[in-house]
């Protein structure tokens, strides 16, 4: 088996795109910090993120807990030649590791990675929203990255230090073999109704609570009900 690395390392500042007298809405004006550039030099990566980068909405993007977002470079491929996108390349997700030989398949909850100077480690899942569709002028953009499973997923930062592109992530330790990335997207999208399976992924600990939140407001719904 390969060992994954960091094929594109990115970072980019809130930006403000569009047009605010548009009438289509996928082209009003929106900001956002997902148009990232690629860096050779080395970056320091601290808990809440890599120097230099920014994200526009706080509220749901960011934090320790969202430090970093890794996005798989085989799924480019994919929606370039199966789901016509064109223009959209790597850091089209708004990444800030364009990953390679790894996946949602093959990546768990609570995997830790030496990145570098720096130890990560695996905390949920990106739920799509609006913002790629806006980008890539796609409105069901989110409902295919959904659907598909290729959401990519966020890091914690365990140690800080200075990273850079072409690193391998060696794997540290992997605690939670039985939740691959792929299979929180299955319990929370398509398997809405098996609440045995809410109930356990619930119960991983290295799963962040904001992936946590609608499982336990789903079972409790049900409970009440």
């Amino acid at each position: 088996m390969k060992t994954p690395y960091v094929q594109n390392l990115l970072v980019g500042k809130v930006k403000r795109v569009g047009n605010p007298d548009a009438t289509n809405p996928l082209e009003k004006a929106w900001e956002s910090g997902m148009f990232k550039s690629s860096t050779e030099m080395p970056v320091w990566l601290s808990k809440s993120g890599l120097k230099g980068d920014e994200v526009a909405d706080k509220k749901n993007h960011g934090g320790q807990e969202k430090a970093i977002f890794a996005y798989p470079v085989s799924h480019y491929d994919y929606w370039q030649d199966e789901q016509h996108i064109e223009g959209i390349h790597i850091g089209g997700m708004g990444e800030n590791l364009a990953v390679a030989d790894m996946d949602e398949y093959t990546v768990c909850i609570g995997d830790t990675y030496q990145f570098g100077e720096a130890v990560i480690q695996v905390s949920q899942p990106r739920k799509p929203c609006w913002k790629p569709a806006r980008r890539h002028q796609t409105m069901d953009l989110a409902m295919r990255i959904q659907k598909t499973g290729r959401t990519g997923w966020y890091f914690r930062v365990l140690q800080e230090g200075f990273v850079k592109a072409g690193a391998e992530l060696a794997l540290l330790e992997r605690p939670h073999i039985e939740w691959s990335i792929a299979n929180c997207n299955e319990v929370m999208y398509e398997k809405k109704n098996d609440l045995e399976l809410a109930k356990k992924l619930v119960k991983c600990h290295l799963l962040a609570d904001s992936w946590k939140q609608p499982l336990v407001k789903r079972l409790e719904g049900k409970a009440s009900s």
